[in-house]
C-alpha cells in the first residue's frame, strides 16, 4: 500500500505539468493508472494465497491409514503356567498358520488346545479385519509371559499348612503375511 500511494503521488505532479504540453499529458496519465493497478492486484495475491491456506487448515484431508502388515491375538490369564505353555509355543514359530495348527492337533500337552485357539484368533483377525491372504499367513512372534499368580493354601500334617502358588500366563501371538 505504501508503495501505491508513492507512485500515485510521484505520478500526479507530472499530470499537473502536463496541462502545458497536452499530447504528454495523455500518454502519462493512463501509464500511472495501469501501475496503480498493477500494484494493488500485487497486494490483493498474496491475501489470497492466505485465503486459501486458511480455507485447507479448516478441512484437512482425512490422513492416509497405514499399511497394516500383521495382526495378532492375545490370551490373557489363562490357566496353565507359562513354563508349560512355552514348551508348546517353541514348536510352532516361524510356522505357517495351517502347518502350526496341524502340529498343535497332534502334540498331547494340556496347551496345546489354549495356543491353537490363541492362532486361530489371530489368523481370524487378520483375514477379517485386514484382507490378509489365509495361505500366506505364518506365525511372526508367539510368546508367553507370567500372568496373576493366585496364591493359595494346602494343608498339613499337624494342622499347619503350605502355600501354593496357581501360575497363569498370557499368551500372545502375531501373525504376518509372507
Amino acid at each position: 500500500m505504501a508503495e501505491e500511494k508513492k507512485t500515485a503521488v510521484k505520478k500526479a505532479p507530472a499530470a499537473k505539468k502536463a496541462p502545458a504540453k497536452k499530447a504528454p499529458a495523455k500518454k502519462e496519465a493512463p501509464v500511472a493508472e495501469v501501475k496503480a493497478e498493477e500494484t494493488v492486484k500485487a497486494t490483493e495475491a498474496p491475501k489470497a494465497a492466505k485465503k486459501a491456506k486458511k480455507a485447507e487448515k479448516k478441512a484437512p484431508e482425512a490422513p492416509k491409514k497405514p499399511v497394516v502388515t500383521e495382526a495378532r491375538a492375545v490370551a490373557k490369564d489363562v490357566r496353565i503356567t507359562p513354563r508349560k505353555a512355552r514348551l508348546v509355543i517353541d514348536l510352532v514359530r516361524g510356522k505357517g498358520v495351517n502347518e502350526a495348527l496341524g502340529i498343535l492337533a497332534n502334540v498331547n500337552r494340556a496347551a496345546s488346545p489354549l495356543v491353537s485357539k490363541v492362532i486361530r484368533s489371530a489368523a481370524a483377525n487378520a483375514i477379517n479385519n485386514f484382507s490378509m491372504s489365509e495361505e500366506n499367513l505364518y506365525v511372526a512372534e508367539i510368546y508367553a509371559t507370567d500372568g496373576i499368580k493366585m496364591k493359595r493354601f494346602l494343608p498339613r500334617a499337624k494342622g499347619s499348612a503350605s502355600g501354593l502358588v496357581k501360575r497363569t500366563s498370557h499368551i500372545t501371538v502375531v501373525v504376518k503375511e509372507r
